[in-house]
């Protein structure tokens, strides 16, 4: 019978069994450098939003009227999102969370290429944030579609690369054993990791068409 990595028997400096939480993880390059990229997005899109914000909030101020890049038509409306009451869930701009949590992911990214390892409870806790961060975006998809009925072009690359952050943070922690499911899910997980986020992006992107189709059905 062979082992795996996994499966081996870890000591510590003084020949004691190392605790599973003891244990640093090498994530393949691949992953770190998506969540690289992810962070970089994300952080690019929560910046611009940002900004935004203070324009508008300035332009208020001075009596001028605002208009942004983003805002195409009645549906891709960045204004009217920004002004929504969604958009400042916990008392502060939304964007604000992503500068830190973007912030996080690229210093994390740099870390590994640098030359870091990381112990499972630090890849627990970006599962735990990453969580948070999926469960919030879906919040606001359902807000931004069925109750402010305008879409933001940066908040939607913001969805993207926090739930590519998510499942593919899931599929390191399934990878290394963090996570335990049963061998055939991991080995369906590990071979088709791709189609979770096609498939989620595409439910997204369906709700949007169906819920526009009065609108889009005049452009086409």
């Amino acid at each position: 019978m062979t082992t795996s990595a996994l499966d081996e028997r870890r000591t510590d400096g003084d020949g004691h069994p190392e605790s599973p939480l003891q244990r640093e993880i090498v994530p393949s390059k691949a992953f770190t450098w998506l969540l690289l990229i992810a962070g970089v997005l994300g952080l690019w899109a929560s910046f611009v939003i940002t900004n935004d914000k203070f324009v508008l909030l300035q332009n208020t101020v001075d009596g001028k009227p605002s208009h942004f890049s983003c805002s195409l038509n009645p549906v891709i409306a960045c204004g009217d999102v920004m002004q929504s009451k969604q958009a400042h869930a916990f008392g502060f701009q939304n964007p604000i969370i992503g500068l830190v949590a973007y912030g996080v992911v690229i210093c994390l990214a740099m870390g590994i290429f640098a030359g870091g390892r990381y112990k499972p409870w630090f890849w627990y806790g970006l599962q735990a944030g990453s969580l948070f961060g999926v469960g919030f975006i879906t919040w606001l998809q359902y807000q931004t579609i069925y109750n402010i009925h305008a879409v933001c072009l940066w908040c939607c690359l913001a969805w993207i690369v926090t739930i590519l952050i998510f499942w593919y943070t899931a599929v390191h922690n399934i990878r290394h054993g963090l996570i335990k499911v049963p061998g055939k899910v991991r080995g369906a997980v590990l071979e088709f990791h791709w189609v979770v986020p096609v498939v989620w992006y595409a439910v997204i992107g369906m709700l949007i068409l169906t819920h526009f189709w009065y609108y889009w059905k005049t452009v086409i």
